[in-house]
């Protein structure tokens, strides 16, 4: 037998083990097996094509096993909200058939969200990342860059004083597969992107800019601050009290930023304390009320607009813009 003639027995029998992955743990399984091979062949110098027929049947596998885990969302959201629950204060009650979570068919969260987007591609995009042309990450990017043009509402006409900011900032690392990277939140939003939205346009020539922002991403937000027309001038801390994850230590702390474009001194004299110790809820980028009064506090007149608001409804006195608005 030749060469090309075990290459194609190979590709017919992947064929079959790829029809008949009628599981999520099958299709998996097909994809890991898919990639070594593919590994191999680079290493054994088999050559390109080869190498592409096996990433081929790694990404149609991976599709495949998205397309599962979207139909057993459902099951798996009610199998994650059954598990440890307590009833009434009773020791746990157990469903007579525990619904499947992911860690049970074992799967990261990591993987299973990057299988649901392939799966969710359009068939034109899904065959860019079987032929190699487009990487699943690139496919990612692309994907969050139309859910932002697409679901973000136009710029709100007229000037505002007061502008307070919760960008979507696009983070460099992942952390850990379960914790809250914004990818699974919202379509987050690189500096360059962040640089281009028209911000100045929406602030009066005496404005106030309020900007959230954490401790990895402080060197780069100045970048944003200036290309939105606003110089940085002081700053509070929000004590979240709880732990949260972090490289180098418990990062239990958020920065809001006070920029001003023009002269836009409070209205109040009053001096308020720059750290605010409040726990933080479960609710992933949340930000405590109180600072919205202590802005509140500090600039009584003008119009005032939340950028990436994430609630249906605008608090008295201002408005709001952002596309979980």
């Amino acid at each position: 037998m030749t060469t090309g003639e075990t290459s194609l027995v190979v590709m017919e029998r992947a064929s079959i083990l790829l029809a008949e992955a009628n599981t999520i743990q099958k299709a998996k399984e097909l994809k890991t097996l898919a990639l070594t091979a593919e590994d191999w062949a680079r290493r054994k110098g088999l050559g390109k094509e080869a190498e592409q027929h096996c990433h081929s049947y790694a990404m149609r596998a991976e599709i495949k096993m998205g397309e599962m885990l979207k139909a057993t969302e459902g099951e798996r959201a009610k199998g994650t909200r059954l598990a440890g629950r307590n009833i009434g204060g009773a020791p746990r009650v157990q469903p007579k058939t525990e619904a499947p979570t992911l860690a049970s068919i074992g799967v990261t969260r990591r993987e299973s969200s990057q299988a649901q987007m392939l799966a969710s591609l359009p068939k034109a995009k899904q065959k860019e990342v079987i032929g190699g042309t487009l990487t699943p990450t690139a496919a990612r990017r692309e994907k969050q860059r139309a859910e932002v043009t697409r679901d973000a509402p136009s710029l709100p006409s007229g000037k505002f004083r007061v502008l307070y900011a919760d960008p979507p900032w696009k983070y460099g690392d992942q952390l850990t597969e379960d914790y809250g990277p914004t990818r699974f939140h919202y379509p987050a939003m690189s500096i360059t992107e962040l640089c281009a939205l028209p911000i100045s346009d929406l602030a009066e020539e005496d404005a106030v800019l309020f900007l959230w922002v954490t401790s990895p991403l402080l060197p780069e937000c100045f970048a944003v601050i200036r290309a939105w027309g606003f110089t940085y001038k002081a700053s509070f801390v929000w004590d979240k009290i709880k732990h949260n994850m972090g490289h180098y230590n418990s990062v239990r702390h958020e920065f809001l930023l006070v920029c001003t474009r023009g002269s836009c001194l409070p209205d109040s004299r009053a001096l308020i304390d720059s750290v605010q110790s409040i726990d933080r809820t479960e609710k992933h980028s949340q930000k405590p009320e109180a600072f919205r009064a202590i802005i509140d506090e500090m600039y009584e007149h003008g119009r005032k607009i939340e950028l990436f608001a994430r609630w249906d409804e605008a608090p008295a006195g201002w408005d709001r813009w952002g596309n979980e608005s």
